[in-house]
């Protein structure tokens, strides 16, 4: 049977129009409605013929009263119990194994000898000369004998040393004093600028003076996610938190064996995608935060000739199994772009803004023209 071009081309086009309608139908406005799919028998026999019910995910609008609810649920940071207990002051230094002592003995010179002399070529690991406290928290020293030290202030080892030489010398002066810290250490790891191990000395060791003698924060790090593991148990430190909440982070005192962690901004992106005019993973600023109006500005704006503005969601997924959480952002308001600069954006989040009924159209134009194409075309052959 053969067909004519015009009257290929009529039925060309009343299937087009039947399948767009279809299209058309079966399309549902993103924030509309989500269900959640139908579930495989455990068994992995087929589908349930059974109607599933479907749940349906609530979409909160982003309003004035949503921002005055978030600001009221924040509130004042306060800092919990756990991290308040790492504040303080830096108590005594102790000496302890692999420390070096230069202890002098005032008016006999004949003890400086046992110091003894440093090398011809010395490496960072070296130890600088003097008495270097053993495995065992011992020194030796002449006519003291073996000097327990470890656990033991500066004073302390000199009273000791006194106790022990006044039965040689009489009255004698005696100066102890620590040339090498190497017992007690911490480690920084992270986007900070030196990574590695930072020896804690006299003076005690502190939040901020951690970061800085490793080199500070580099470009890439989040001082919204810096992590303190003690002891097997890890302290989320957040330093804008701090400061916000009246506390100096001077005033955090590490100990020996702490390890101290600075996190990536490049972990806790935001997505952003659909009718922006550059869909890009968005890094939170250097303090952690990151507000839904920075976000759209960073991927370029919203497509003023695609995009459906009213439609702006943001899909946050719940870390703890629960269903997500929709928002919904009326962008053609006024005061839209108020909220959104007011709306924080968290770790993971997904912006999404829809396009219009016509882009649709355009774009499902343009899959199907090939196919009408070489449609007509075999009509025309085949006539």
């Amino acid at each position: 049977m053969c067909y004519s071009v015009e009257r290929v081309r009529a039925y060309v086009m009343v299937g087009f129009i039947a399948l767009a309608g279809t299209l058309g139908a079966c399309s549902i406005v993103p924030g509309q409605r989500m269900d959640t799919p139908a579930t495989v028998d455990e068994t992995g026999g087929e589908y349930s013929k059974e109607p599933v019910q479907k749940t349906q995910i609530p979409i909160t609008d982003i309003n004035l009263a949503l921002i005055r609810q978030i600001g009221t649920q924040a509130g004042q940071p306060k800092l919990s119990p756990e991290i308040l207990s790492l504040f303080g002051k830096p108590g005594a230094y102790t000496v302890g194994p692999g420390d070096v002592l230069q202890i002098t003995v005032w008016d006999h010179p004949e003890l400086a000898a046992a110091l003894g002399q440093p090398a011809a070529t010395t490496r960072d690991a070296d130890a600088a000369p003097g008495f270097v406290v053993d495995e065992a928290g011992n020194i030796q020293f002449p006519y003291a004998g073996v000097v327990h030290v470890a656990g033991d202030s500066t004073e302390t080892i000199r009273r000791k040393i006194v106790s022990r030489i006044s039965r040689v010398y009489k009255s004698p002066e005696v100066t102890v004093r620590i040339t090498s810290y190497r017992a007690s250490q911490i480690y920084v790891d992270g986007e900070v600028g030196k990574p590695g191990a930072q020896q804690i000395n006299d003076i005690g060791m502190t939040l901020t003076q951690a970061i800085g003698r490793a080199g500070g924060f580099t470009g890439a790090a989040d001082q919204g996610e810096v992590t303190l593991v003690r002891g097997g148990t890890s302290y989320p430190i957040n330093f804008n938190e701090i400061v916000k909440s009246g506390h100096n982070p001077n005033d955090l005192v590490l100990k020996p064996g702490d390890m101290l962690r600075v996190g990536s901004r490049d972990e806790h992106g935001v997505y952003v995608m659909g009718e922006v005019n550059k869909p890009a993973t968005v890094l939170p600023m250097r303090n952690g935060r990151l507000s839904l109006a920075q976000a759209i500005s960073e991927a370029g704006s919203i497509n003023p000739n695609t995009a459906k503005a009213k439609e702006l969601f943001v899909i946050r997924t719940s870390t703890t199994g629960n269903q997500p959480q929709i928002y919904h952002l009326d962008a053609t308001s006024p005061v839209s772009m108020v909220l959104a600069n007011q709306f924080a954006l968290e770790p993971k989040d997904v912006v999404y803004v829809d396009n219009g009924g016509l882009v649709k159209f355009n774009r499902v134009l343009n899959l199907l023209l090939p196919a009408i194409n070489a449609g007509l075309t075999a009509a025309i052959v085949t006539k």
